[in-house]
Parts: structure tokens; C-alpha cells; sequence
């Protein structure tokens, strides 16, 4: 398999924009037939990678016989590591599983690294996760990483062949490729973003090697942040990360959830639209303009997130690959 760190410089070489996109996992008593189905419409603009998100833990309560409530432990989207062998056996295309600081110890963290050496899978997606939904801001876990720096210095340990047990003789070296995220609106919890690119800047400098924006629909805001990138010191690519808007629920959501601005001229685009089908056309057709301005600007990669399904994705490269 191959590092995605390659991938992206034989984007460049080529002078030719790649194509790939991040899946969910499946909820859990559901199949991989259903990740299947969705990635199969896509296969034929040969993606290089494909990311697979990774949810934390969840918390219910659920009353007892006695009155009191009792905290319950789920995870709703289990099966990362699986659908990234299975994916990289199926497709011989190399999967990207995203490893979170949240929900996990560094014990856990190290294990989770260790199986997927042992699958061959070489790429990781390293993030800090987001806040349970009982929480306002985000806790780490007693033992935990709570930085995504902290995260990727974990795994740069690795390879070096560095565990936590330091009495190990004679341990083996991973050798994996680590992706960060970026966020050209600031992330929603960085008081500016000239400091969310400070601390960017310090996750390559840990070993990161490549990063992944967050979703934007203003290709202004993906060049503006390249910029003070660069500005910054930072020399590493950075891939754009693109969301077509499907619903019209969407317009509040994504501002609220992901601190994430949708142009004026889109919003009245969605709310002179009759029905969702017309929204979900104008989700395309916006997403289309933006690809083809980014890939006219010479970007290594479009990713794109397709929360599950693939056919309002497949449109759009169709008309961009």
C-alpha cells in the first residue's frame, strides 16, 4: 500500500487534481453491505485513499427498577478498523481510519495503532475529537492524549519503535503516514485564527505530514488560509474538504455545529428552493463551481465528505474528474 503523503506528490507530479472522500461507519446491527453500496458508484474516478471516520463513545442513562439512573457506554458507529481492511482488500485502495484523543487512553490509542500495522493499513487520520454531547467542552480521558499533537507525537513514538512499556526489547518500528485536520474559519474553541494555525503548525512540526480541512463553501476562505499558512512557516499541502449542502435543515446546522459560514448567495439559492430535491441540486451545483475553481488553482486533492451516501458525490465528480 502506499502513503498518502505519496499519493499527494504524485497528484503534483502529474499536474492532476486526485479525488477521494471520507465514509461513516455504518450504525451498529447494520452491515458493510451498506458501505459497500456507497462506495462502489464511486470507485470509477480511482480515489486513492478513503478516509473512515472513527465516533467516540456516547452516554445514556437509563432508569433502573429502583428510580436511580444508570450511565451506559455505547458506541453507535462501531467498525472502523474492520471497514479499513476490508476496504483496503476489496479495493486495494488504502484506507485512512481517523484516530481520536477522545474516548480513548493512551493504552487504548497504542493497541488500536497496533492492529492496524498488523493490517498493513500505513495511513492514520489523527484528530482530537469532539466533547461528548453531556459536555460542553471537550475532557480528555484520565491516561488519555489531549491534544491531537499529543496524538501524533504518540504515534511518531511508534515509529521509532517507542511503546509505552519502555522495558520492551527489540519492539518493531509502525511506519505510518499521520494527517491532521485544519480549519479555514478557525476552529470553533481557538480564540483566532492566528492561533489555531500556531498550534497547526505545531502538529506538522510533531510529525504530521499532510492536513485535511474542514468543510467551507467560500473558496476565498480555503486560499486566504493557505496564505497565512505559508505566511506561518507551514510547507506542508493542505487539502481542501468539501460538503455539498443536501437539506435546508442544513443551513442552521452546520453554522451551529462546525462554526462553519454558507454564503448569502447560496442561502437564498436553498430558500427559493420548492422542495429538497432542488435544495440537493443546488447543494451540487455549488459544490461542482467549487471544485473546478480549486482544481483550476492546481489543489493536489479534492476530498470530499460524503456522510454515507455517495450519489449527490458521484454528480459531482462526474462533472469535476
Amino acid at each position: 500500500m502506499t502513503k498518502v503523503i505519496n499519493h499527494i506528490a504524485q497528484a503534483l507530479e502529474k499536474k492532476k487534481t486526485a479525488f477521494s472522500f471520507e465514509i461513516l461507519p455504518p450504525l451498529k446491527g447494520q452491515n458493510i453491505d451498506t458501505i459497500f453500496s456507497n462506495i462502489d458508484p464511486l470507485m470509477e474516478f480511482k480515489p486513492p485513499f478513503i478516509d473512515v471516520t472513527y465516533h467516540r463513545e456516547e452516554y445514556l442513562y437509563k432508569e433502573r427498577p429502583d428510580g436511580l439512573l444508570e450511565k451506559k457506554v455505547v458506541r453507535k458507529r462501531p467498525g472502523t478498523v474492520g471497514i479499513c481492511a476490508a476496504i483496503q482488500n476489496r479495493y486495494s485502495v488504502d484506507a485512512v481510519p481517523h484516530v481520536l484523543c477522545g474516548g480513548f487512553t493512551k493504552e487504548d490509542t497504542e493497541n488500536f495503532l497496533i492492529d492496524m500495522d498488523f493490517l498493513g493499513i500505513e495511513n492514520v487520520m489523527a484528530l482530537r475529537g469532539d466533547a461528548v454531547k453531556s459536555e460542553t467542552y471537550f475532557k480528555p480521558n484520565k491516561n488519555g492524549n489531549t491534544y491531537a499533537q499529543d496524538l501524533v507525537e504518540q504515534i511518531m513514538d511508534l515509529n521509532e519503535g517507542k511503546y509505552l512499556d519502555e522495558d520492551l526489547l527489540n519492539s518493531s518500528k509502525t511506519d505510518f503516514c499521520v494527517g491532521v485536520a485544519g480549519y479555514p474559519e478557525k476552529h470553533m474553541e481557538a480564540p483566532s485564527l492566528e492561533s489555531d494555525i500556531h498550534f497547526l503548525k505545531k502538529k506538522l512540526e510533531a510529525g504530521a505530514c499532510y492536513v485535511v480541512t474542514q468543510m467551507f463553501f467560500d473558496n476565498q476562505k480555503y486560499f486566504d488560509f493557505v496564505a497565512k499558512c505559508r505566511a506561518a512557516g507551514i510547507t506542508k499541502p493542505i487539502i481542501p474538504g468539501l460538503k455539498p449542502l443536501s437539506t435546508r435543515k442544513q443551513l442552521n446546522m452546520i453554522p451551529q455545529r462546525f462554526s462553519v459560514d454558507v454564503p448569502d448567495e447560496l442561502v437564498m439559492e436553498v430558500v427559493k428552493s420548492k422542495d429538497t430535491a432542488a435544495v440537493r441540486q443546488v447543494g451540487i451545483e455549488w459544490c461542482i463551481q467549487q471544485s473546478k475553481e480549486l482544481k483550476e488553482a492546481g489543489v493536489p486533492v479534492l476530498h470530499y465528505y460524503s456522510m454515507g451516501k455517495s450519489d449527490n458525490i458521484r454528480q459531482i465528480a462526474e462533472a469535476v474528474f
